[in-house]
């Protein structure tokens, strides 16, 4: 399995740029990159998204960088985790939702590290 990890940023700073690897902090949990995205890229790719920093807008993630989710895109996003009906037989699919809910609730920005 090549891993796709996703994780809320608590305090913002607009000025740095993101690249540095580091689930730890904020509290990744991760998914099957293989096993989902690809399947889900044609959606992904109309979310409005950062890459690496606030200064670098995109759509989509950044395969194999650092993404940066905006509040007003995680709406989009939690449609297409709770719509995969594989989401009744993977448990990282049903965290990653429930983190996606909880960065909708406190209005903060999520990251993603690609493969």
């Amino acid at each position: 399995m090549i891993k796709t990890e996703f994780g809320i940023i608590d305090q913002l700073d607009k000025t740095i740029d993101y690249e540095d690897y580091d689930p730890e902090r904020y509290h990744c949990v991760y998914i099957d990159d293989e096993r989902y995205i690809d399947d889900w890229w044609e959606k992904l790719m109309q979310m409005k998204t950062y890459f690496h920093r606030l200064s670098r807008p995109e759509f989509g993630l950044a395969r194999y960088g650092v993404t940066l989710i905006p509040p007003q895109s995680l709406t989009v996003f939690q449609d297409i985790v709770i719509s995969d009906k594989r989401i009744n037989e993977d448990p990282q699919l049903v965290l990653l939702a429930q983190l996606i809910q909880k960065a909708i609730t406190e209005g903060k920005y999520m990251i993603h590290y690609g493969v």
